[in-house]
């Protein structure tokens, strides 16, 4: 009778020992989650360390009588797996993205000197008579010549004869009226130049296409210059030798 006692004693003090240590566990698993989910991971993703001490603490204090399923614990083997596969990719992928940017970034600088095209010879009039300076880039000093402004069927409404001299990015006064002096009405219209070079070349430029003149950066993005103003790189349809 004294030995069953003994016996019942003893494993009366060895599920008390296990439910305080199975308690202990359980405090120290939340707190694992607690730090994981602050500080450096506030979305309070486990990453695959904390993952790993979380699974070794189960482990640690787990019932002698009943240990872990073993179908469980592969369960939770191949979730870290499957973590540190997702956390290699994303390192990847943020190294790839580092890189893709740094080569826009020196897509943009070859592009200096090179013409750039927005993709269109076509300007907008918004309101019927409104004023516009129309940025035209020469590539030799004018001598003579003069823009046309068309509409899609190409029938030209307004002719502006070109000053002597000009050359580069020049901006022509339109004051949104035809020869006529009607005034044009809203929608698209083309923009292009004829004109004898003062080297006695005939040279045709269109609205459009400019030189990129400088490159800056802006939040880690690249903005070009042309016809006098900033634009993201984006915005521009081509690159080409003038």
């Amino acid at each position: 009778m004294a030995t069953t006692d003994a016996i019942n004693s003893t494993s009366a003090l060895n599920y008390t020992q296990f439910t305080e240590e199975k308690q202990k566990a359980t405090k120290e698993a939340k707190k694992l989650a607690q730090a994981a989910g602050t500080g450096a991971n506030p979305n309070g993703q486990l990453d695959k360390d904390a993952f790993m001490k979380l699974l070794l603490t189960e482990l640690q204090y787990q019932d002698p009588t009943a240990p872990m399923d073993t179908e469980k614990m592969l369960t939770q083997t191949s979730q870290l797996a499957a973590l540190e596969m997702q956390e290699n990719t994303n390192s990847t992928m943020k190294e790839l993205a580092s890189q893709l940017k740094s080569s826009a970034n020196m897509f943009a600088v070859a592009a200096l000197g090179k013409m750039a095209s927005r993709g269109t010879n076509e300007i907008k009039i918004d309101t019927a008579g409104e004023n516009y300076q129309i940025p035209l880039f020469f590539y030799e000093p004018v001598k003579q010549g003069k823009v046309e402004i068309s509409d899609g069927s190409g029938k030209v409404l307004r002719t502006i004869e070109l000053k002597e001299g000009m050359v580069g990015v020049e901006k022509i006064d339109f004051n949104g009226l035809d020869d006529k002096n009607n005034a044009i009405e809203p929608g698209n219209y083309k923009v292009k130049a004829t004109y004898l070079s003062q080297l006695n070349s005939q040279l045709t430029t269109e609205y459009g296409n400019y030189p990129v003149e400088s490159v800056k950066f802006v939040d880690g993005k690249a903005k070009v210059k042309v016809a006098g103003e900033y634009v993201d790189i984006d915005s521009i349809a081509e690159f080409f030798q003038g």
